[in-house]
């Protein structure tokens, strides 16, 4: 049975960064595309990063280029979400999701193409 667990979430300030981790048992993780969602509150879930298998090849949604840096470790079975210079509209549940085997869209963000979700993680920032 596959498991996601992430962590780091929490209240900052404007300008703060944070650390998201999400670490994923029961399956073969270095086989999987690996990608990090949010979902606002009243919105509708957004893309935000995504990194191929051996991390060689990351993407970025427009919000956070530049702020955000998505990275895994395969022998640790995790996936990072280095998040600089937060702004209040990042406030949103952030998940972790692994990518279908052999997904050919994930990486661009197509969740329909991520079998399995985590349960979330929450990151308030405030002024």
């Amino acid at each position: 049975q596959v498991r996601l667990v992430e962590s780091g979430g929490g209240l900052v300030h404007a300008g703060d960064s944070r650390r998201l981790s999400c670490t994923a048992s029961g399956l073969s993780f270095s086989s999987h595309v690996m990608g990090w969602f949010r979902q606002a509150p009243g919105k509708d879930r957004e893309f935000v990063a995504s990194i191929t298998l051996n991390g060689d090849n990351t993407y970025y949604s427009d919000s956070v280029k530049g702020r955000f840096t998505i990275s895994r470790d395969n022998a640790k079975n995790t996936v990072y979400l280095q998040m600089n210079s937060l702004k209040p509209e990042d406030t949103a549940v952030y998940y972790c999701a692994v990518g279908g085997q052999g997904c050919s869209h994930c990486l661009l963000g197509f969740d329909y193409e991520y079998d399995h979700w985590g349960q979330g993680t929450q990151v308030t920032v405030s002024l």
